[in-house]
């Protein structure tokens, strides 16, 4: 089991990211924990194992349990498991549901979840209720009703960037006797803790800002109990399906995690500044920020996150897709990929990643907000919309 690594008492989390879950390498005194390499490990002549914490890499990492510890830490939870990417912790987490059961899912998340979940269930004949979320009333009476086995949200999603009530939402699924999990990736645990307001499990695609760099695949999923039935299918999933992150990815990952407070600190500064001044161009529609006062669930976002809004935001340009495509091509700071949570800012126009049927407006751009120069972002922006 991972154990949140101890830390001093009034340690704050940033000081635990900057040492990278506290200690240091025990063999050698290195700052650095090494990448462990082996898969399997040896037994003594009664066959016993020579550490009884190591039998088999797919589950047995020092590495693993270190990251996993201070994850698990920055949640507040008790308990965490990386996973080889963001949809192998979605898919783990959505496979707890038993063919024949319920999972309610909030309607226009993240295009890659709800066409995994709407084919896992047709196969496993499990019931799909796709339900908006920040329809309060609606929602809770959906769980009252309905009484699923799995109720998912994404907080702020993408790319609406809406805000659930994860308290009220919570406080219903005990109630109905369902597991509530929290998608969080684009608050970052500095900045969202589902798990203190009552979400069973929380999950990050590590891909993202927790490691910020743009160079891994990954997932996490957390939980504050760690003897509960949900978690106990999820760790045995990931140990038996073997959806396990490599040694290399762990290390980068706990890497780019030492940095987390200051790139969290910085891209929330700039995306908030971002969204400001978008919010009255001339030719901006709409900008999609819970950091704005005029977002419909901003107050219920103050009340939510802390320290800021999260670095993604979409914007509706004025126009149609020709105008919106017109902008992403004149961006010259703007990198034209699509992720989130990078040093880097990107911009993505996401009708064309995800097409038909996903519900996305053609003149939506998302922008996933980095740690560069705020002015720098802001110019960018400005030469770019004047030339539609």
């Amino acid at each position: 089991m991972s154990k949140a690594p101890p830390a001093a008492p009034g340690l704050h989390l940033d000081s635990l990211l900057a040492h990278g879950g506290g200690g240091f390498d025990a063999a050698t005194g290195a700052v650095v924990p090494p990448i462990p390499t082996a898969t399997t490990f040896v037994r003594d002549e009664n066959y016993a194992p020579v550490s009884a914490d190591h039998i088999y890499s797919r589950d047995d990492n020092a590495l693993f349990k270190k990251t996993e510890g201070l994850i698990a830490a920055l949640e507040g939870g008790a308990d965490s498991r990386l996973f080889s990417s963001g949809m192998a912790a979605v898919a783990a987490v959505a496979r707890s549901v038993p063919p024949g059961g319920t999972l309610l899912v909030q309607s226009g998340i993240y295009w890659g979840t709800t066409l995994f979940l709407r084919k896992l269930c047709a196969r496993n004949k499990v019931a799909l209720i796709e339900a908006d979320a920040c329809d309060r009333q609606a929602f809770l009476d959906e769980i009252s009703v309905t009484r699923p086995d799995l109720v998912w949200l994404e907080v702020p999603s993408n790319p609406f960037l809406k805000v659930a009530d994860i308290k009220s939402i919570a406080a219903q699924c005990k109630q109905a006797g369902s597991v509530l999990a929290v998608d969080a990736t684009a608050a970052t645990p500095l900045i969202l803790k589902p798990l203190a307001l009552g979400a069973d499990l929380v999950m990050h695609s590590a891909t993202k800002a927790l490691n910020g760099h743009s160079d891994l695949l990954g997932g996490v999923v957390t939980t504050p109990d760690a003897a509960s039935d949900a978690w106990r299918f999820i760790t045995e999933e990931r140990k038996l399906a073997g959806a396990v992150l490599g040694s290399f990815e762990t290390w980068l990952l706990l890497r780019g995690l030492r940095t987390l407070a200051l790139r969290v600190e910085r891209m929330n500064a700039n995306a908030m500044a971002v969204a400001t001044f978008l919010a009255t161009h001339p030719k901006v529609d709409a900008v999609l920020y819970p950091g704005l006062a005029g977002h419909p669930q901003h107050e219920l976002a103050k009340s939510q996150m802390q320290g800021g809004f999260g670095s993604l935001l979409s914007v509706l340009v004025k126009g149609g897709k020709d105008d919106a495509l017109k902008v992403a091509g004149a961006l010259d700071l703007f990198q034209r990929a699509t992720s989130l949570g990078g040093t880097e800012s990107l911009v993505e126009h996401r009708f064309t990643i995800e097409g038909e049927g996903s519900g996305i407006p053609e003149n939506l751009l998302r922008l996933s907000i980095g740690i560069e120069h705020g002015n720098d972002l802001l110019s960018d922006l400005d030469q770019a919309l004047a030339g539609i």
